[in-house]
């Protein structure tokens, strides 16, 4: 089971910071987030960049259990 960490705009969609999802891919595990977190999580998701134990993922790639997967949406800011 992998944990999910979202961060801002991310964790705003999803109500919150963190979850546990099963799944064995990170692709797996993003449309089940998906899934649970509805159409606002999925629209941020689709502009965010996703990291798995701090390196950049690709949605084939495996995961093990105890992996952390963090969704990190642009940041925006400044004038």
């Amino acid at each position: 089971m992998a944990t999910l960490r979202f961060f801002a705009s991310a964790r705003e969609a999803a109500g919150t910071d963190r979850a546990e999802i099963d799944g064995d891919t990170v692709g797996e595990v993003l449309a089940l987030a998906r899934s649970r977190f509805g159409p606002a999580f999925a629209s941020v998701l689709d502009g965010s960049k996703v990291w798995v134990n701090g390196e950049p993922a690709r949605g084939e790639d495996r995961l093990e259990p105890e992996d952390e997967v963090a969704v990190l949406p642009p940041v925006s800011g400044g004038s």
